[in-house]
């Protein structure tokens, strides 16, 4: 694989399909997964989780080379963070998975790059990261694209639901909100 055009940090129920559906398009995806038997399992062209049609389009993927897995990002145009954002106490969303995908393409960000949370997160998450990478990253201060773009799909009909559901997007501003647009 050349340089992926994609990267999507997250493989799981969301970030597996998107990335299968986005590859079966002949966009370069890289799919990073801290757990490395994931990982393995996806350049085999098989698949850890039980969703219809998703083997297929894994193993189409893989085997024309638009999906490669990973335990650590590169660089690439696009950063897609779909990672858990589990509830602590009281009903309170945790978002220090969304946080470390995002710390992990710090380094890799350049001018011009689309980033797009599609984690279920609260309110703010997205102007967070955006500041947390703006903290690391002074110099591309309004010069990187942040947006949101929260996945709604039900289980057993992911494949069919991500391509047919409408989307929300939201970016940090209008120039953000067109190039996600345009990515999806």
């Amino acid at each position: 694989m050349e340089q992926p055009e994609v990267v999507m940090i997250g493989l799981g129920y969301i970030g597996l399909p998107t990335a299968a559906l986005i590859a079966s398009k002949q966009v370069n995806v890289f799919g990073v997964d801290i757990n490395e038997s994931v990982v393995n399992t996806i350049n085999q062209g098989k698949i850890h989780i039980v969703e219809p049609e998703l083997d297929s389009a894994v193993e189409n993927a893989v085997a024309q080379g638009y999906l490669k897995a990973g335990t650590k990002p590169k660089e690439a145009n696009t950063y897609l963070i779909v990672v858990p954002t589990p509830f602590k106490d009281k009903n309170v969303p945790d978002t220090s998975f969304v946080e470390a995908a995002t710390k992990g393409i710090i380094p890799l960000l350049k001018e011009g790059d689309l980033y797009i949370i599609e984690s279920t997160s609260p309110v703010g998450t997205t102007e967070k990261m955006m500041e947390l990478i703006y903290e690391h990253r002074p110099e591309l201060k309004g010069k990187l694209h942040i947006a949101y773009c929260p996945e709604r799909v039900l289980p057993g009909n992911v494949m069919y639901e991500l391509v047919h559901n409408d989307r929300v997007i939201g970016g940090v501003d209008e120039k953000s909100t067109q190039k996600a647009i345009a990515f999806y």
